[in-house]
């Protein structure tokens, strides 16, 4: 099964909304960092991904689509291993903005990547070093991360034909997604899931895993 979505916007960018808005129009999975830490067995294929050597069609056996790390991280492996993926940016409305988001919760995880429990604590340090190697951010700096964070946009765009290429700003909602995948919008609301505040109170119940 080919990837019908290849998303390569950074964590902290509506990712999880996105996630569950892509899963009711297309109607299966899509893989999220969220699937990781609900199915601990994919770490050794994702370690090999970052390693160099990726088996992609066994990484998205199942899945849909795919948004969030760490697909971000190799997106353009993917952008051209699924030429006929439709490529979403999802993106804040600022660096600034996506900071404050990522600076409060996720990062609140990654840094050292020393502090998670087996198995999970090996693909965190690998995390730490993905977002260095591919994208040159620091979570502990600020503007390295800002940097980063802007520098990633703007490669995309670069590299991306604008035919493949949707942005998606958190906000936008169902409208620029149904029409570039040619669906009807749904009736319901667009999911909105995953806010700093919920992030964080997870951080704080640790039976519910990060």
């Amino acid at each position: 099964m080919a990837l019908q979505v290849v998303g390569v916007g950074l964590g902290r960018t509506g990712t999880n909304s996105l996630k569950l808005a892509l899963e009711q129009l297309l109607g299966g999975p899509c893989h999220h960092m969220l699937e990781i830490f609900e199915h601990p067995e994919q770490i050794p294929l994702w370690q090999q991904a970052a390693d160099g050597s990726a088996d992609w069609p066994a990484i998205y056996t199942g899945y849909e689509a795919t948004v969030d790390w760490p697909s971000a991280a190799f997106w353009r492996e993917l952008v051209g291993s699924y030429p006929d993926a439709l490529v979403i940016l999802s993106q804040r409305e600022s660096a600034d903005a996506w900071w404050r988001s990522a600076s409060q919760t996720i990062f609140q995880v990654v840094p050292g990547g020393t502090q998670a429990p087996p198995p999970i604590g090996p693909w965190m340090q690998t995390v730490v070093r993905l977002l260095a190697d591919r994208h040159g951010i620091d979570p502990t700096d600020e503007r390295k991360a800002k940097a980063g964070y802007e520098a990633h946009l703007a490669e995309v765009r670069a590299e991306v034909p604008p035919a493949r290429l949707l942005e998606w700003t958190t906000g936008d909602g169902w409208a620029p997604l149904c029409e570039r995948l040619g669906m009807p919008v749904p009736d319901d609301d667009f999911p909105h899931v995953n806010t700093t505040e919920e992030f964080r109170a997870r951080l704080e119940d640790p039976a519910l895993g990060p």
